[in-house]
């Protein structure tokens, strides 16, 4: 007799087509052909592109797990752990990139090595070759679906969308500063979640402009395609740095910050001109383009204190307060005689020199500041030696930071507000704002929530079920 302890369990039991996992790319449900003449395992891919850095490579592609279902896309990603030749069944050498990955199937899970190649037409998404058998198995090519069927309705389940993988993203930061606080913290945040972020000097690139296929080249090569753009346009380059975006845009690629609010947030006429727009709160302002206006102008904004800007000032640096008609008089002839725009407004004596920083990401406020100017400056810069240090701000100033950079389309933005008698005023609305004043005033890692939105964004969920399209389970 046998002793019930001595029993081996039975091996896992395959037919000729099963249905299948692989849950680290988010593939709930595929058939699968079992096939013991194949050696090597392979997922029929589509858009197949290597990224990443050489020490480290990685492979993007997509999946239509459904035959004859284009529509639904499944977007993953792997690490590449070879490249190899692949003979298929009718003679044809291919060299293909080889990954690893989880197979589930009939209740177990286990490690295989699957190549990526593109065969749409194929009746199966998937060849389970030889190599990927666990030892245990016992085929029966007679048989199909020995183990239990999966369904294809798991690519519309809210549950699967939730707990499916994150794919590596690929992003390019367009700064002409790559060793800069800001550019360093996104490309670390970035590379900690697993992203390729590559940064791309801004004036170095150069665009191919047709109807059919806009391209973006640097360095003499075109770009790759883009998960997402992160600008950080310098003040200097804003119009060539705006076309650049502008690019992007019509290649379709997902940019933070678009090139119109870039432009707008840049032209401080244009700027306040759409905070009145959209009835966001801001100081008194006037433009004038005629040295006779002078007078009519101080008097609509109130008269002296007066603060007079250059249109295109950045970091506190073209900005002037007058604190008698005769200093206003005198700064305005000063700025027409260079010949350089500038718009007057009114000075709100209670902000004391202070003023709140508010980082927008999406649609909401992630961070604040308070920034006080150096000692006898009434201007509030940390660029001109001002201190910040974290504040709690109201609900009319949260609305009216996120009102603003939602007036520009921007999805990333430092919105500088003034508490005044009446409520708060926007100073400025930044495209392009600093994050280490604010990160180290805050105490938060603002990269990892801009990325956080970004992958919102990027991320595609599943598309809508068609019912007619869809196969019942194991037919």
């Amino acid at each position: 007799m046998t002793d019930g302890n001595d029993i081996q369990p039975e091996g896992i039991r395959l037919g000729w087509e099963e249905w299948a996992a692989l849950p680290d790319l988010g593939l709930p449900a595929l058939k699968v052909k079992v096939d013991t003449g194949a050696k090597t395992s392979a997922l029929h891919a589509h858009e197949i592109e290597p990224f990443g850095r050489a020490d480290s490579p990685r492979v993007r592609f997509t999946v239509h797990p459904i035959p004859g279902r284009s529509d639904l896309s499944i977007p993953c990603s792997a690490r590449i752990v070879d490249r190899r030749e692949v003979t298929s069944s009718n003679g044809e050498t291919e060299l293909r990139y080889v990954i690893s990955t989880d197979l589930a199937l009939g209740g177990r899970r286990w490690p295989i090595e699957v190549t990526l190649t593109d065969r749409g037409s194929m009746s199966y998404r998937m060849l389970l070759g030889r190599q990927a058998f666990p030892e245990d198995a016992v085929i029966s090519p007679a048989e199909s679906f020995c183990q239990p069927e999966l369904s294809y309705d798991s690519y519309h389940s809210a549950r699967v969308r939730q707990v499916a993988p994150a794919r590596a993203l690929r992003i390019a930061v367009l700064s002409r500063e790559e060793h800069s606080y800001s550019t360093r913290r996104i490309v670390a945040e970035g590379e900690k979640r697993g992203h390729v972020v590559e940064v791309i000097d801004t004036t170095r690139c150069y665009m191919a402009i047709n109807a059919m296929a806009p391209e973006v080249h640097y360095d003499g090569k075109r770009l790759p395609r883009y998960d997402a753009v992160v600008p950080r346009i310098g003040a200097s380059v804003t119009s060539y740095g705006t076309a650049v975006v502008r690019q992007f845009e019509t290649i379709g690629t997902y940019c933070v910050n678009g090139s119109d609010g870039i432009t707008a947030s840049r032209d401080k006429l244009h700027a306040h001109q759409i905070l009145a727009r959209h009835r966001i709160g801001m100081p008194t302002t006037a433009f004038a383009a005629s040295p006779k206006d002078t007078g009519n102008l101080m008097h609509l904004v109130g008269g002296a204190p007066l603060i007079v800007k250059l249109l295109e000032s950045t970091q506190g640096k073209g900005v002037v307060l007058a604190e008698t008609r005769k200093a206003a008089e005198s700064v305005i002839d000063a700025f027409r005689g260079l010949k350089a725009s500038f718009l007057v407004q009114h000075f709100v004596k209670e902000a004391a020199g202070e003023d709140i920083r508010c980082l927008v990401v999406g649609n909401r406020v992630v961070a604040s500041m308070k920034r006080t100017g150096a000692e006898g400056d009434f201007r509030s810069n940390l660029h001109r030696g001002g201190s910040a240090v974290a504040v709690r701000i109201t609900k009319a100033e949260r609305e009216t930071a996120v009102r603003a950079a939602r007036a520009f389309r921007l999805n990333l933005a430092g919105v500088d507000l003034l508490r005044s008698s009446d409520g708060p005023k926007v100073l400025e609305v930044n495209s392009s704002p600093g994050l280490e004043g604010i990160e180290k005033a805050a105490g938060k890692n603002l990269a990892g929530l801009l990325f956080d939105e970004i992958e919102k964004r990027v991320r595609p969920a599943p598309a809508r079920r068609k019912r007619a399209a869809v196969r019942p389970a194991g037919k």
